[in-house]
């Protein structure tokens, strides 16, 4: 089985419980290859750092947009096998959507050349997408060939106050309208979400004087300047402010400011960490229903378990959301645990009712494993099954993942 930076959430680099299970680490394959920036493309081996790729696109004054919190520790290899996400999904989509050729070792020993920089390639089955999320079930990407973009000229943060998950769906909704590719990023957060980072973060503080039920972080990339840019957000801003959608408002006024709003949406999963146990959840959903989701899901659990609270964010722009619920304030996580199953077929059911998946980019790993069989159809289940067994008829890559 391979691993790489270790940290996954769902335990596709963990062995199984056989003890016979092989790791292969491919750390020292931490090369960067080439680098063509007429092509647009960045060659890297498997087990470069995600923040090294990042750094040298820049470098070369170009720009690789794969961003996400473990991206001083995680590496590439790992972020394709899983079909990592991240917060910029909205405008370059995920790990997939970035990488153009693998290299990859077989099951059999053999090691498939398919580095290729194209964009256009259609000679047959994109056997690039097999291995992308297959979670190191079907072979070991060693190397891989990489989108890159032009940098943008200007990068602006806005932290957004709302009273409902409706008038944050209809808040994306105009921004794209107005602002387009140049919409990079919009995460949602919930009230108690904010308190947890605001708690547990001693640096961190209330970016508005406001006090709201929800909260949206977004982020314009422009290529022409940072004037253009701000004119742009604060159209958005203004029409939601003076149509009541949002309550409140503020731009960064500084990269320091844009790295504080930042730091309150990605120290979110880390402060429900501090704060205790949790049982958590990285789900997908429709975005034009994920207002009624959050309100059904929210309703059934305070039935079901009164007193947990729900910690709810994610990455809206994209409908992925971490819907977390952690222990009644005092109470150690015990008891929470003891409830986690029941939670999260309370959880799960309800996303497959919403046409959702229970795993949006984390993957199935252990966490999830047995819980896929009941989500997924017997056709899909079929399906994969037979590609396993044509690329992998013995079951030596990754066993106990994927497959219950």
């Amino acid at each position: 089985m391979p691993q790489g930076g270790n940290t996954g959430l769902s335990g596709a680099a963990t062995p199984d419980q056989t003890g016979r299970s092989i790791v292969l680490s491919l750390v020292r394959l931490n090369r960067i290859r080439a680098i063509d920036k007429f092509n647009n493309t960045i060659t890297v081996e498997a087990g470069c750092i995600l923040q090294n790729i990042q750094d040298a696109a820049l470098d070369a004054n170009r720009l690789f947009p794969l961003s996400l919190a473990a991206e001083g520790s995680c590496t590439i290899g790992g972020n394709l096998a899983t079909n990592a996400g991240g917060t910029a999904v909205l405008r370059y989509g995920n790990a997939r959507d970035l990488c153009l050729g693998l290299e990859v070792v077989t099951a059999g020993g053999q090691i498939w050349d398919g580095l290729r920089g194209l964009r256009k390639d259609n000679t047959g089955y994109a056997l690039r997408d097999l291995f992308i999320g297959s979670e190191g079930t079907l072979g070991v990407i060693t190397a891989a060939v990489l989108k890159l973009y032009p940098p943008p000229a200007a990068r602006i943060v806005a932290f957004s106050a709302l009273n409902s998950p409706g008038d944050a769906v209809s808040f994306l909704d105009r921004a794209m309208q107005r602002l387009g590719s140049s919409l990079t990023g919009f995460e949602l957060m919930s009230q108690d979400t904010l308190e947890l980072v605001i708690k547990h973060f001693p640096e961190a503080k209330y970016p508005l004087d406001t006090r709201a039920p929800w909260y949206i972080l977004s982020e314009v990339s422009d290529l022409v300047s940072e004037q253009n840019a701000v004119r742009a957000l604060e159209e958005v801003l203004s029409a939601a402010l003076e149509d009541g959608i949002v309550v409140d408002a503020v731009i960064a006024q500084s990269i320091a400011q844009s790295e504080a709003l930042w730091a309150l949406r990605e120290g979110a999963s880390e402060a429900q960490g501090m704060e205790g146990k949790a049982v958590k959840h990285d789900i997908s959903i429709p975005i034009s229903r994920i207002p009624e989701f959050i309100a059904a899901a929210s309703l059934l659990l305070n039935d079901q378990f009164p007193g947990d609270r729900l910690i709810v964010f994610g990455h809206l722009g994209d409908g992925n959301l971490h819907f977390n619920i952690s222990p009644p304030i005092g109470k150690d996580g015990a008891d929470l645990i003891a409830r986690q199953d029941a939670i999260n077929r309370t959880v799960h059911d309800l996303v497959a009712a919403y046409d959702g998946s229970i795993s949006a980019e984390h993957g199935l790993g252990v966490l999830r494993l047995a819980e896929a069989k009941r989500y997924k159809s017997s056709i899909e289940l079929d399906l994969m099954r037979t590609i396993k067994s044509a690329l992998d008829p013995k079951g030596l890559m990754n066993p106990g993942k994927i497959f219950a």
